[in-house]
This record gives structure tokens, sequence and C-alpha cells, in this order.
């Protein structure tokens, strides 16, 4: 029998399905030739959002319609978070839980023998749940791995759903992520980026902490660089810092979530900093590493959020000076704190913030990109497209050289930046 696997939302839901991908090639199942029919069809949900919701459902009707008789499973934040909306499973064969990936082949397998609807949906149990250890060896045809080596999240912002469709925190061991990172090292992979639901709480329900995870990365032989995926800012502490720069294959990009500039906003998300410590952990990570870059997400139209201090919002950001930042309109989701607040923000004044704050945020990446001019820096090239070879930093800048050499994808070459477009620099092999 083959299969597709569809994924929404986030880098941890490209690892899981990766995880489940191989999981289903090791037992005798194919991948399908056509990406819009399949004997067996598994999407990985997310939700984020309502709107996240309203895509999955959508999803899995089209799915339906194109495969009246194929087997749809449901897995993912979804059903984990709401899983007594049974509407959203009408047309699903089996719904599995975010604690149950590891349960795809004999569920699936069961489902085969007996044809009927298996829902696996276990609760959440606080400090009793354990780490899935899922794994994988390929992350498709990318030249970096995503590996997930967190889940869960203790924070509780009051706009957010994921702590109760991902549970609390819980770590892979080191033991296995250098298993791990070693059997990618070997598939040639050249960066590892390690990722997770609350990255920056890895190793808070052990006896270690991110830079042990990053440590560990770093030591196996045939990996160059090693990069993290999106961290809260409060554990950047000196010694944190610290124990990152000694490493010479850690690169200096870090995607600190922010989400507003407002420090009354801060509160009212239930976030577990303000602005002045946020800006001390830039300024910390800017001394300590030449040529960092810190990006962010930046949320707009929070409940409550009045012009002054949407003002605020944009004035701090400005001060950073972010290399980018991922501005968005903040969506209501029940089940969260904020989707009770009485002061909601209109639709159209969401909109409207979100362009202004998308045109500053513009500026600042634009003046990044020009910061890179002249610079000499190791690029991992990854592909080539309309003539150019297209690469990655170590802080992540985007680089372009004019080639059709694609012997050269996949290796890790010196450039001198020579001019900054707009999304990306233009550069020329030293």
């Amino acid at each position: 029998m083959n299969f597709n696997i569809l994924t929404l939302g986030c880098k941890v839901n490209q690892y899981e399905s990766q995880a489940m991908r191989e999981d289903m090639l090791n037992h005798g199942y194919t991948l399908s030739d056509d990406k819009d029919k399949a004997d067996i069809t598994i999407v990985n949900s997310c939700t984020v959002t309502s709107v996240s919701d309203a895509k999955n459902r959508k999803l899995i009707n089209k799915i339906r319609r194109a495969n009246p008789d194929g087997i749809i499973i449901l897995t993912g934040c979804m059903p984990q978070a709401f899983p007594e909306e049974t509407a959203n499973f009408k047309n699903c064969d089996i719904v599995l839980g975010n604690a149950k990936r590891a349960v795809l082949i004999p569920t699936l397998e069961n489902y085969l023998k007996n044809k009927h609807i298996l829902v696996q949906i276990s609760e959440h149990n606080g400090k009793n749940e354990v780490y899935e250890n899922l794994h994988i060896t390929s992350f498709g045809e990318h030249t970096r791995a995503f590996i997930k080596i967190e889940d869960g999240c203790n924070r509780f912002c009051s706009y957010c759903i994921i702590p109760y469709a991902r549970g609390r925190v819980r770590s892979k061991s080191l033991t296995d992520l250098k298993t791990e990172v070693q059997r990618v090292a070997a598939g040639g992979y050249k960066e590892v980026v390690l990722v997770g639901i609350n990255l920056s709480a890895y190793g808070l329900d052990e006896d270690y902490n991110l830079a042990d995870a990053v440590e560990c990365a770093c030591s196996v032989d045939g990996i160059e660089r090693v990069r993290l995926g999106s961290i809260e800012p409060e554990r950047m502490d000196e010694d944190m810092v610290r124990r990152l720069a000694a490493q010479p294959k850690f690169c200096p990009q870090f995607h600190l979530s922010l989400q507003s500039g407002c420090d009354k906003t801060l509160k009212a998300m239930n976030r577990h900093y303000d602005t002045y410590e946020y800006a001390e952990i830039v300024a910390r990570l800017r001394r300590t590493f030449d040529n960092s870059s810190i990006t962010t997400d930046v949320m707009v139209g929070f409940a409550g959020e009045d012009d002054y201090d949407f003002e605020q919002s944009m004035q701090f950001v400005k001060s950073i000076g972010f290399a980018k930042v991922h501005v968005f309109p903040y969506s209501r989701r029940k089940g969260t704190v904020a989707d009770k607040a009485d002061d909601q923000v209109s639709p159209e004044i969401k909109e409207h913030r979100a362009k202004l704050m998308g045109n500053l945020v513009e500026e600042s990446r634009a003046e990044f990109l020009r910061s890179q001019v002249g610079i000499v820096e190791d690029v991992l090239f990854e592909r080539i497209r309309h003539g150019y070879l297209e690469g990655y930093t170590k802080n992540y800048t985007p680089v372009h050289i004019y080639s059709d050499d694609n012997t050269l994808c996949g290796t890790i070459q010196k450039v001198k930046i020579t001019k900054a477009d707009k999304d990306f620099c233009v550069g020329e092999l030293v």
C-alpha cells in the first residue's frame, strides 16, 4: 500500500512527519507517486490558531473527496487540543494524539484487520509524561536536518493553546540526541537545527540544558554547523551564552521570540520578561557573537492593545534593529484566557497595524542585509534556481551567486558578499 503525509505547522511537526515517513517505509509501505491520491493519507495537523483548524478540516474534506476509499489518519495538535470536537474527525479513519505517533504502525495494522474507526488520544498528565523518542535518519532533500529535542510548554501564554496540545516540558536524552545526529551526519548532512515546542526549556525536566544539547551536537564528526530554532529569551543568561560561544560550529542566529514591544501588552500576554530584559539579552548576544543576527515574531492587535501600546511596540522593534521579523495579527483562540477578554481589537485595526509594522521591519531587514556587504562568510549551498546557486551563511543570511555548478550543492564555500538585494545578498566565490 502507498501513502502520503501532509504536514501543517511548525518545524517540530515537520520532524515528526519525517519520523512517521521513515517508520512507514521501514514497514514496507511505499510513497505514492501521486501527491493528491494515496491508499493512506496522514494529515499532521496544526492548531495554533482557529484558522489553522479550518485549514485542517478543509484539507481532510478535500482528501476524502479525492480518495473516497482511502484511509485518512489525523494526527498532530488539533485532535490533541480538542478531543471532544469529534466533528473534526468525521472523515478520518484513525485519529492519533500527540503522544501516539510511535504506535502509528500497529494502529494502522489493527485498522486494516478490523476496519473499525480508531481514536487514540491520551490526556496530558503533567509531570508523569515521558518524551516520545521518535528519530530520523534524513530530512527529505534538504541540506540541513531538523532534529526535535524537546516537547511541551509550561508557560501558558494567555493567547496560546499549545500547552494543552503538547503537554508539559519533556526532553530527548543527550545519548539519544547524539545517536540521531550521528545518523544524519552519516547521511551527508552538514548542518543540524535543534527544534522544540519551547526549545529554551530543553532539559528543564532533567539535569541539563540547551547548552548541553548544542555541545552534544557539535561533538559529532561530519556535522559542521549547529543551529537553534525559535527560542524564548529569558534563559539566554551569561553562562548559556558563554557556553554557546565556545562552540566553533554554533551558528550565531537567534530567533528570539518577542511578541510585543510594549510592557503592558507583554504582561497581558503572560510573557515572562519585559522590554528592558529583552534588550539586555540582545545586547549580550551582540557583545558575544560577531556578526550575529537577531530575528523574531511580533504580534499586533492583541486584546487590549490601544494606539499608544502599538506605538510603543513599534518604537521598541525599531530600536532593536532585527535582521528579520515575522509580523502577524492576533488571532483569537478558543480555550485561552485572551479569547475571553472584552477589549478585542477590530480586524480592520489589526490589518492596519500589521501593515505599519510590516513596513517598519522591511526597513530593518534591508539595513541588516546592507550591513553584510563586503564581508567574507562561509555559505552552505542548497540548490540552484533561476541561474543562481543559493545558500545561507552561519547567521542565516541568504546568499546567491551566479552559478549553475550543482556539484557545489551541499558544500560549504567561502563567499564575499558584494551586494544587498531586496531579501537576499549577492556574492562571489573567494
